[in-house]
């Protein structure tokens, strides 16, 4: 099991640790553009081939091309980093931060051979930032049982989110399911499960409503 996980880093994170070093702009490996080559190396660089590489099919000719500019950018930041490192006269918090890049390396450029992969967690701190707002609106969960149940909502509404499905009709669709078994759960959630839905299904609940609905008074 080992051997099909492995860790990712953040490059937002890395780039936060080199402006907060008060070196960002002191070495090129790390600031947005490179002082000796603006178009072709830096964070920014990175970010926007790799922003145009997934604007492509995988395999086609526009992707292969964008994959390859995007391996010497990034082999261009790694050269770049190991040569700043061995100038003597580097100040110790820029020193800091690039030794912090080549430990994380490996994680940082996961994204380069699995597209599949973002550059950075951005997308997930925004999702947690919900509940995180919420919090501050009915101050928490007042037991562990309400904690847990939270949990689980706050998870499943992701979820549904993140299949651009509608939660009331989702939810509505599957209480109205265990309504139908006498009040029960269903054993086998598999059916409910976004990933399994019929194309049918997941159109009819990911459907606007196009007609005014009752106001919710509940």
């Amino acid at each position: 099991m080992g051997s099909r996980f492995g860790c990712m880093s953040c490059w937002t994170s890395i780039r936060r640790i080199g402006r907060r070093s008060g070196c960002w702009g002191n070495f090129s490996s790390m600031i947005w553009t490179c002082r000796q080559a603006p178009s072709t190396t830096g964070v920014r660089h990175v970010y926007q081939v790799n922003r145009e590489r997934l604007r492509h099919p995988l395999g086609s000719a526009k992707f292969q091309e964008q994959d390859a500019l995007l391996h010497r950018a990034v082999e261009a930041m790694r050269a770049a980093a190991v040569e700043e490192l061995s100038d003597p006269k580097l100040r110790q918090p820029c020193r800091k931060v690039l030794e912090s890049l080549q430990k994380h390396w490996t994680g940082l450029i996961r994204f380069v051979e699995d597209p599949r992969i973002p550059m950075d967690n951005n997308a997930s701190e925004r999702a947690g930032r919900g509940p995180a707002v919420a919090r501050k609106n009915f101050y928490g969960s007042g037991s562990l049982w309400s904690g847990r149940l939270a949990a689980v909502m706050f998870s499943l509404l992701a979820t549904l989110a993140h299949w651009k499905l509608n939660p009331r009709r989702w939810l509505t669709w599957y209480l109205e399911s265990c309504a139908a078994a006498g009040g029960r759960a269903s054993e086998d959630i598999q059916p409910f499960l976004p990933w399994n839905l019929s194309d049918e299904r997941r159109a009819a609940l990911g459907a606007r409503t196009t007609t005014p609905s009752a106001p919710d008074t509940s």
